[in-house]
C-alpha cells in the first residue's frame, strides 16, 4: 500500500481514536470546553466524538473522502479553542503536563495541514 493510500486510512485511525476517547474518558475533555459556549460540557464532548466517528467513517470510504477531509481540516479549526484553554488551564501544572498541552497547541497546523493533503489527494476518485 503506498503513502498515498495509507494517509487517509492514518487519518481515519486518528479521527476514530480520538471519538472513542471522548466516550471512553470524557471527563478529560469535558475540561477542555471553552466556557463560552452554550449548553454543558459533557454535550459538546459527546458532540465532538460523534463529529470525529463520522468524519472518520467519511475519510474511510473513498466516495466520501474528499469532503470529510475537508470537514475535518475546519473541524480541527474549530476545536483549536478547546486546546488553548487546556493550555492556558495547565500552565500551573507538573512540567510534563504543561508541555504536552502546550505541545498540542502547534501541532493543529500539520494536522490541518494533512486532512487537507488528503482531500486534494482523493480528487478526482469520487
Amino acid at each position: 500500500m503506498s503513502r498515498s493510500e495509507r494517509s487517509p486510512l492514518l487519518l481515519a485511525g486518528l479521527l476514530a481514536t480520538a471519538g472513542v476517547a471522548h466516550f471512553a474518558r470524557p471527563r478529560t475533555f469535558d475540561a477542555i470546553v471553552p466556557r463560552g459556549l452554550p449548553g454543558t460540557p459533557r454535550v459538546w464532548t459527546y458532540a465532538s466524538g460523534v463529529a470525529e466517528l463520522a468524519l472518520a467513517a467519511g475519510i474511510a470510504l473513498p466516495r466520501t473522502r474528499k469532503a470529510a477531509a475537508l470537514t475535518t481540516a475546519a473541524f480541527f479549526v474549530g476545536v483549536f479553542p478547546g486546546n488553548v484553554k487546556m493550555a492556558v488551564d495547565w500552565r500551573h501544572r507538573p512540567t510534563p503536563q504543561k508541555a504536552a498541552a502546550y505541545a498540542r497547541l502547534p501541532v493543529q497546523l500539520p494536522l490541518v495541514l494533512w486532512a487537507r493533503g488528503v482531500a486534494k489527494g482523493s480528487e478526482g476518485r469520487s
